[in-house]
C-alpha cells in the first residue's frame, strides 16, 4: 500500500536529520535564542531581501495561523477565507476558539478576489455584526491552485484601501513557488501581504514554519502571543537548524520542484486517458475525477483521499505528491490505471 494521502507521510530530508545529529551535543539557549534560530532568521531576511521583517519559527500550520490570526485581530474583527480555507475547514474551529469568526466565501478554484471579498463587506455594515478585518489565503490553496503576482497586486491594493490585513498562509508555499505557472518569487512576497508563513513541515522539515511578519503595526510583542499560545518552543533550535540546512542553498525550492514533477506524471496521466479534473491544479496536489469502481481498485494498492462525489457513478480524488515520493511507485500508479481504464 503505497500512499498519494498527504505531503507529510514521510520524515526529514537526510540532510536536516544528519543537520540534528550532528548538533546535538551543543549547548544553546532556549526559547529561539540560540545560534541556529538566529542564523536562520538572517538567511531567511536575505533570501526575501527584507531585513525590516520579522520572523517567528513555529512548530505547525494550524499553530501559526492561530496564533497569528488571534494576535492581529480585536475580539470584534473576523477574518475572510474561502469555503475550502485550512482555517475554515481543516483546524477544529482554532480561529472561532480564540473568538474570531471566520467568514466563509464560496469560490470555484479556491482563491479569493477582491470582488469576493467586497461583497462580505457590503453585507457587514454595523455594529450588530462582526467586523471583516483580515483576509486569509492560502498559495498554493487547499485545491491545488496558485495565486499569480497580478492577483496578489489586486489584493494588496484592494486591502489597502479598505485598510484589512492580508495574510498568506504558506503550508505549501514552496510548491507554488516551483510551479510550472508559477511568476512569482520569494522576495517578490512581503510587499504583497501584512504576513505570511513559509511551509517546512510539507516540504522536507521534520515539523517547521517560519511566520514573516511585513507589517509594523503587526509586530508588537508577538512573542508574548506566541508563549500564551504554546508555541514559543524551548528547543527552539530544532526549528532554526532544519529552516537554514532548507535555506542555506536551494535544498527547500529542489523538493518542492520535485513533489511538483512527481504530481505532474500523475496529472499528464489522467489527461491522456481523458480524464476530467475537479479544478485546474499546477502544483502538488492534483483532483481527478474517476469512474468509482476504477477509485475501488486503486485503493487496493494505493491510499488516498476520495474528495468530493461528482454523480453517481464518478467521484473526484486527491493525489498528494511530497519531496520523498519515489518515481518507480508513481510510474506503477500509472501503469495500473492504464490497465484499469483500458478494460
Amino acid at each position: 500500500m503505497y500512499s498519494f494521502k498527504n505531503d507529510y507521510a514521510e520524515g526529514a530530508h537526510p540532510r536536516i536529520l544528519q543537520a540534528l545529529i550532528e548538533s546535538n551535543f551543543v549547548q544553546e539557549e532556549g526559547y529561539g535564542g540560540d545560534s541556529f534560530t538566529l542564523k536562520a532568521i538572517e538567511l531567511l531576511k536575505e533570501k526575501l531581501g527584507r531585513q525590516d521583517v520579522d520572523i517567528h519559527l513555529l512548530s505547525g500550520g494550524t499553530q501559526t495561523n492561530l496564533t497569528a490570526i488571534s494576535a492581529f485581530l480585536r475580539p470584534h474583527e473576523a477574518a475572510i477565507a474561502a469555503s475550502t480555507g485550512h482555517i475554515l475547514t481543516h483546524e477544529t474551529g482554532a480561529i472561532e476558539a480564540t473568538g474570531h469568526k471566520v467568514i466563509s466565501v464560496e469560490t470555484k478554484d479556491g482563491k479569493l478576489n477582491p470582488s469576493l471579498i467586497k461583497e462580505v463587506l457590503d453585507l457587514h455594515t454595523d455594529e450588530h455584526m462582526v467586523k471583516p478585518k483580515l483576509v486569509y489565503l492560502s498559495n498554493s490553496t487547499e485545491i491545488g491552485s496558485i495565486y499569480n503576482k497580478s492577483e496578489l497586486t489586486n489584493l494588496k491594493d484592494f486591502c489597502e484601501e479598505n485598510n484589512l490585513i492580508l495574510y498568506m498562509d504558506g503550508a505549501r508555499l514552496g510548491s507554488a513557488l516551483c510551479s510550472v505557472e508559477n511568476d512569482l518569487k520569494l522576495s517578490d512576497i512581503p510587499a504583497l501581504v501584512d504576513a505570511f508563513y513559509i511551509g517546512g513541515t510539507k516540504n522536507g522539515a521534520l515539523l517547521g514554519e517560519a511566520l514573516v511578519i511585513c507589517r509594523d503595526s503587526l509586530k508588537e510583542d508577538f512573542r508574548f502571543h506566541l508563549k500564551q499560545k504554546g508555541a514559543l518552543l524551548a528547543k527552539g533550535r530544532l526549528l532554526g537548524i532544519q529552516f537554514y540546512e532548507l535555506f542555506k542553498d536551494d535544498l527547500f525550492f529542489e523538493l518542492a520542484q520535485r513533489a511538483n514533477k512527481m504530481a505532474n506524471i500523475l496529472g499528464e496521466a489522467c489527461s491522456n486517458a481523458k480524464f476530467s479534473f475537479l479544478t485546474h491544479s499546477p502544483s502538488n496536489q492534483i483532483f481527478p475525477i474517476l469512474p468509482n469502481e476504477i477509485i475501488v481498485e486503486l485503493q487496493k494498492n494505493y491510499s488516498f483521499i476520495v474528495w468530493e462525489k461528482v454523480d453517481s457513478t464518478h467521484s473526484a480524488i486527491r493525489l498528494v505528491t511530497s519531496w520523498a515520493t519515489k518515481e518507480e511507485e508513481v510510474r506503477k500508479f500509472v501503469e495500473d490505471l492504464k490497465e484499469l481504464y483500458s478494460k
